[in-house]
């Protein structure tokens, strides 16, 4: 493939139509990522039939840019055979690395397709070298970091996985962690973790106040070109530009930009600058992630009346692939092309037996000049002034032929460079585990999140399970006597520097009479392992499918809550490998952000109740969360107790997740769910029936 200079990392841009794709080679890109078919996380996006992908992997691979599939959404039980042979199609056709989000169909893959090279999607959530780990560990080749990380963040992923590292350094910057986001799958029934997100976050919203035209979700977009060189220093194997919803003007001002950038191992020019903002940008750039900051300068948006991308320039670099020829010209013996890369592809072809020369007999250097006519192909012939030409004196060879074995030898090293490797096995998928039948009603688990809601009136329904915040526990000096299971809720969120701290407190845990944990994120479980712990799965988890509940059963898993984006249907037709869990009342969270949305727009009052407003007068709580976070809450909770379907799922739990509730207000929803009674106040029935898209 395109090479660049030792230690220079892979330029990988955004390919959402035919045209970006063709921008982002022809200006520098290493490599695009594209989607084909609607499993993919910009499936707004134009993306590629078949037939535009098998032409788009060739045409790719001619130029020496290599093509990464997006299969990054989660997928239910039904379309993870549809998912699986787009998977099989692209390995046929020669697709470099598939990236994925669903644990089920990463299972899959690594099973059916074990050649094919598998990137873990900035979907997963990864930004600790844990999670990196254990992901490697898997079979996962790159890691795509999430784009919250530091510079001293991704060194440290850097130096202890075994994985390439990717990151973003430019493009739109979420406020929430990719993977994590369900605002706007709640609240309109398109799902950022299916691939339809409707970005609510860019919409006006006031933090304690009416909605005004401040945007305090709306992030401006990432611009890292000042910090290429400390990225290839440290390692990052690869950066990606984001943009696949974008236009190819986009697409080719950007990507030709930062490929100069690491041709030349430098910083922008203030043109340089000018021209990335001209391209696309919300009230300028920000790197403070980067740099370890977060704060309102962060904040940014896009006038409606802004204009669009500009249309590709005609880059000025020479991108051709170069070529050294070595030609032979002979008497009595067919004439020889060898054609060589650099990269392990070198052909030969053979023209006709060259004529005794007439009046005029073929020179070297005519020779050479009718070879260097390479015009209107991906390639730049080099040819060695001493030794690349060899013509013995006395004979001819047309023009024509001279042309026809010039062609023939470039049409060949077109079929190497495009071949598809020979080493691709694949196999059929393996059986699903048995799974034991649960027919009962499920078990009521419950979640606090402060010590005031664990009272002896809440304790004195025995419930099955009582989560916990660690650090919660890591503050009080005693738990309640009571007869459930104490369960430590490990941060969302966190960073490598942080686990010192954690296993301290969940040593504290242990010692309060917590047996289980509860992990929302892959980096959790090099955290719990070997513990002792009896390990369960969040939501964080985001399962979707019966694969899901195997991979993590085989992590050592003894239930996993489901993804609250399920339908009751595909939730009933699971194989329930691991005992299943569903939240069924609460206020579902929204969002978890890096940024303090409250210290950002009100300073820190974050020990008093906080509320983001939107234009239709919802309130949704913010709470604080670990690290100076913040988790955003649904305005309205979800209520089931008067619906009889979600008993009859084959779940084993049912969770209520208490948040803002009053330690009284708990005591009440747990015994209307005992009862069965009827809602009272505002409340929704979450996307259980609706689904989304």
């Amino acid at each position: 493939m395109r090479s660049r200079r030792p230690g220079v990392p892979e330029l990988l841009a955004p390919a959402g139509s035919p045209e970006a794709l063709r921008a982002a080679v022809e200006h520098g890109a290493d490599a695009v990522y594209l989607g084909w078919g609607g499993f993919n996380a910009r499936r707004g996006a134009q993306n590629f039939s078949e037939e535009e992908f098998a032409q788009a992997v060739a045409w790719c691979h001619v130029r020496g840019a290599r093509v990464f599939l997006t299969l990054n959404i989660l997928l239910s039980d039904r379309e993870l055979p549809e998912a699986l042979e787009t998977a099989r199609a692209a390995s046929r056709l020669g697709v470099d690395a598939v990236l994925v989000q669903d644990w089920g169909l990463f299972d899959l893959l690594r099973h059916t397709l074990p050649d094919l090279p598998l990137h873990a999607s900035t979907q997963m959530s990864i930004f600790t070298s844990g999670g990196a780990c254990e992901i490697a560990a898997g079979g996962c080749e790159r890691v795509v970091l999430a784009r919250e990380c530091s510079r001293e963040e991704t060194a440290a992923v850097c130096r202890n996985c075994p994985a390439e590292v990717e990151s973003f350094v430019h493009g739109a910057l979420c406020v929430c962690y990719s993977g994590q986001c369900a605002m706007s799958a709640l609240i309109g029934g398109r799902s950022g973790n299916r691939g339809r997100c409707a970005q609510p976050c860019r919409l006006p919203y006031g933090v304690n106040e009416a909605a005004k035209d401040r945007r305090p979700l709306s992030l401006k977009d990432a611009c890292m070109a000042d910090h290429l060189g400390e990225m290839a220093e440290m390692g990052v194997s690869c950066l990606k530009i984001e943009g696949r919803m974008r236009r190819a003007g986009y697409v080719a001002a950007v990507t030709e930009i930062y490929a100069r950038l690491l041709e030349e191992g430098r910083g922008p020019s203030p043109r340089e600058r000018e021209a990335l903002e001209r391209a696309f940008s919300r009230s300028g750039f920000t790197d403070a992630y980067w740099r370890g900051g977060t704060g309102p300068s962060m904040l940014g948006f896009r006038p409606e009346n802004a204009a669009p991308a500009e249309e590709p320039a005609r880059s000025e670099a020479d991108r051709r692939i170069p070529v050294e020829f070595t030609c032979v010209v002979r008497a009595g013996v067919p004439c020889s092309l060898a054609a060589d890369d650099g990269l392990g592809n070198r052909v030969t072809v053979t023209g006709p037996v060259p004529e005794p020369a007439g009046r005029k007999p073929l020179a070297k250097e005519d020779l050479t000049a009718r070879l260097e006519k390479t015009g209107g192909t991906p390639y730049r012939a080099v040819i060695d002034p001493e030794e690349g030409v060899l013509v013995e004196p006395g004979l001819y060879l047309s023009a024509a032929a001279i042309n026809t074995l010039r062609r023939d030898a470039l049409e060949t090293l077109s079929a190497a460079r495009t071949a598809v490797p020979l080493r691709r096995e694949c196999f059929p998928p393996p059986p699903l585990p048995e799974a034991a039948d649960f027919v009962d009603a499920p078990q009521f688990t419950v979640s606090v999140v402060n010590a005031a809601q664990l009272t002896g009136g809440l304790l004195g329904f025995r419930p099955a399970r009582v989560y916990v915040p660690l650090e919660l526990l890591a503050d009080v000096p005693s738990l309640p006597e009571a007869d459930t299971e104490y369960c430590a809720i490990l941060p969302r969120v966190w960073r490598d520097e942080d686990e010192g701290r954690l296993r301290r407190w969940m040593d504290k845990a242990r010692t309060l009479g917590a047996t289980g944990l509860l992990l929302g994120n892959l980096g959790h479980f090099p955290l719990a392992r070997d513990g002792g712990w009896r390990l369960y799965g969040d939501y964080g988890l985001n399962v979707f499918n019966s694969r899901s509940l195997a991979f993590l059963r085989e992590k050592g898993l003894e239930s996993a809550c489901l993804s609250f984006e399920l339908r009751f249907s595909q939730m009933r037709d699971m194989r329930k490998v691991l005992p299943a869990e569903a939240v069924v009342y609460g206020r579902l969270p929204l969002m978890i952000t890096e940024n303090c949305l409250i210290q950002n727009t009100t300073g820190c009052r974050c020990d008093r109740p906080n509320f983001l407003n939107d234009r239709t007068g919802a309130a949704f709580p913010l709470l604080p969360a670990f690290g100076h976070r913040t988790e955003v809450q649904n305005s309205r909770p979800l209520y089931l107790a008067d619906r009889p379907d979600w008993r009859r799922l084959g779940l084993r739990y049912a969770r209520l997740r208490f948040t803002t509730e009053a330690p009284e207000e708990c005591v009440r929803v747990c015994r209307d769910y005992l009862e069965h009674a009827a809602p009272a106040g505002e409340f929704t029935r979450g996307l259980y029936q609706r689904g989304v898209e």
